[in-house]
């Protein structure tokens, strides 16, 4: 995306801070000082952002602990904040207005006009359209380990991968979560309007919203005046920062970075029907779906301790609720160290965002509900002392169900080969590519930015641990999943599989040919005429760099070089080649690997 003049950083900034009003300007903000500092010292939270806004004005916004924890730099209603997937009702608005300018109908299926996105099967091809994917009701459940393991900064790789994820529902049969499909949607915006979703973003929504600091990149927040540091608790309750997640190719389902004066802008306009400062910024015909219910998310009753809280249902990019009696519409976001929450109330026109540098926290949501309180003069609720009372309730079950996991197992078997035969380049269609390697007495498996240490468990079953590339193993980040690897008829290692998406079968991910690079003066020792009972066989160069051999009656084949004199067939799966050679690497021997045996070749 194109840089931000640091002019324009400077006058936005100004005008962000004279939209900032003093905590005291209002008497129903005249304590929050005081319930804001509490919620930080009870959930150990490095910092947030909080704006409200009422009709057409900020009413308060104000920051509260660090957003740099290290350099005790403050957090202000300037700062920048990830927002996740509050970045999602952003999407669908470019979708609004180009429905509104009559380059699609939400209501036909997208392959009538993106015929390059293709689903599992012809039904979902067939039927799926724009209003389905902005309302999670494509019947695909989330498959997102495809992007936070498999990350890409290709967007096209990215949309190439949906036509083999597997569904759990059939269309609008139920809600399921799906971040690919808000991906998917800035790829229509960028084929129907040859611009990058960036683009449309900043043009579309940040500029005429005043949003002139938000923006869609890590590198981008990095070089911000006012950027946030990520942090996470660790296992014993002390803040740990943690490293930036860069969702490039994903940026349309949660990539956006703002603040909390600049998110105000973005509520008011919702509030008012989609326009900011008079000028109709989305669609009034699509704000009003958008907020409308368009899928019912989960049954919503009312709970005898809350009766005021009820229905759950989902519109474009927004999640509809009853709070106290009170229309809400909300989104929440997360990503790698932090957590946001946006809501605002249509008939009350009031609106309130919170912005936090803490990785799956309580805290925007609390934050959120003890404001609309206050501003709706609702009934006094201890939302802190109650979501704590929760967590700790959540974590004592948590401990409960490990303890019991915990059960002593039989005796433990080891692997059918030694741990570097399970080394290799494993691939799924549907996900991407994975590199298994061995390091000191253990495997790892390495992605883009995240990896995996893989623990014995059992045979070829090992246990699964996320851990950024960069940082030391966490014992916490053990998946519920684990893989299991399996054998082609030869005995060699050909793939792996493990339950990644709940509902479905294992996936699979086949292991390819990792070619080791061997010099042409090499490759020359292994040349010449074999007898195979009788019959001649011939290995060769061709190009002076690629070996290959010859049978008669067969066609010639293309080796791919493993290493320790042995070459895999690369146009016959399970089967390899195997050079006996002496201590003075003369080769004497040849022999043919395959499914129903092994078979020897003496050189002539």
């Amino acid at each position: 995306m194109k840089r931000l003049l640091s002019l324009l950083l400077s006058l936005a900034s100004l005008n962000a801070v004279a939209q900032q009003k003093p905590a005291t300007a209002d008497p129903r903000f005249n304590d929050l000082d005081t319930t804001m500092q509490r919620v930080i010292k009870n959930w150990n939270v490095a910092g947030f952002a909080v704006a409200v806004v009422e009709k057409n004005k900020v009413v308060y916004a104000k920051g509260f602990g660090y957003r740099d924890v290290e350099k005790k730099l403050p957090v202000t209603a300037n700062t920048l904040f990830p927002i996740g997937s509050v970045t999602k009702s952003f999407t669908t608005s470019l979708i609004g207005q180009l429905e509104a300018e009559g380059k699609l109908n939400i209501d036909k299926p997208v392959n009538a006009f993106m015929p390059s996105l293709r689903f599992y099967n012809n039904d979902m091809n067939n039927s799926i359209n724009l209003k389905d994917m902005m309302s999670h009701r494509t019947g695909l459940p989330r498959h997102d380990i495809s992007w936070y393991l498999f990350n890409t900064n290709a967007r096209d790789s990215i949309l190439q991968r949906i036509q083999y994820q597997e569904p759990t529902k059939t269309v609008r049969e139920a809600w399921q979560y799906n971040n690919f499909m808000f991906t998917a949607q800035g790829g229509i915006v960028e084929k129907l309007t040859g611009k990058t979703w960036e683009q449309n973003v900043e043009e579309k929504l940040f500029k005429p919203l005043g949003m002139n600091t938000s923006n869609t990149t890590i590198p981008e927040l990095e070089e911000s005046k006012e950027p946030s540091l990520g942090y996470e608790l660790d296992a014993s309750g002390k803040i740990k920062k943690m490293e930036y997640f860069h969702i490039n190719g994903m940026a349309p389902a949660g990539a956006i970075n703002s603040s909390a004066n600049e998110m105000a802008n973005y509520l008011i306009a919702w509030i008012n029907g989609g326009k900011f400062n008079g000028k109709e910024v989305i669609p009034s015909q699509f704000a009003q779906q958008a907020i409308t219910s368009q899928m019912v998310m989960g049954g919503g009753l009312p709970s005898k301790a809350k009766p005021d809280l009820h229905f759950a249902s989902y519109g474009f990019g927004w999640m509809l609720a009853s709070y106290k009696g009170h229309y809400r519409v909300e989104h929440g976001g997360n990503i790698d160290g932090f957590s946001a929450s946006a809501c605002f109330f249509p008939t009350d026109s009031i609106g309130i965002v919170v912005l936090s540098n803490q990785n799956g926290s309580a805290v925007p949501s609390i934050v959120r509900n003890i404001l609309s309180d206050k501003l709706l003069t609702l009934k006094y609720t201890d939302w802190n002392s109650e979501m704590r009372s929760n967590r700790d309730k959540s974590e004592e079950q948590q401990k409960k169900m490990e303890k019991e996991s915990k059960v002593p197992k039989g005796k433990v078997h080891p692997t059918t080969h030694p741990l570097s035969d399970f080394a290799g380049i494993y691939s799924n269609p549907g996900y991407g590519t994975l590199k298994i390697y061995t390091k000191n007495d253990s495997l790892f498996a390495s992605g883009v930015k995240k990896g995996m240490w893989l623990k014995h468990n059992n045979y070829d079953i090992f246990d699964i641990y996320i851990h950024n590339l960069n940082s030391p193993i966490d014992t916490a980040n053990k998946m519920q999943s684990s893989i299991q690897f399996q054998m082609n008829t030869a005995g060699d290692i050909e793939s792996f599989s493990s339950v990644l998406e709940a509902g479905l079968k294992p996936l699979v991910f086949t292991k390819g040919i990792e070619a080791k690079a061997i010099d042409s003066k090499e490759l020359q020792k292994y040349t010449g005429e074999y007898s195979l009972n009788e019959a001649a066989v011939k290995v060769y160069i061709k190009e002076n760099k690629t070996l290959y051999v010859f049978l008669p009656g067969q066609p010639e084949y293309e080796l791919v070089p493993l290493g320790k004199d042995r070459f895999s067939i690369k146009a016959l799966i399970g089967y390899s080649l195997q050079f006996a050679v002496t201590s003075d690497r003369k080769v004497t021997e040849l022999v043919f690997i395959q499914p129903n045996g092994n078979f020897a070749a003496k050189k002539k």
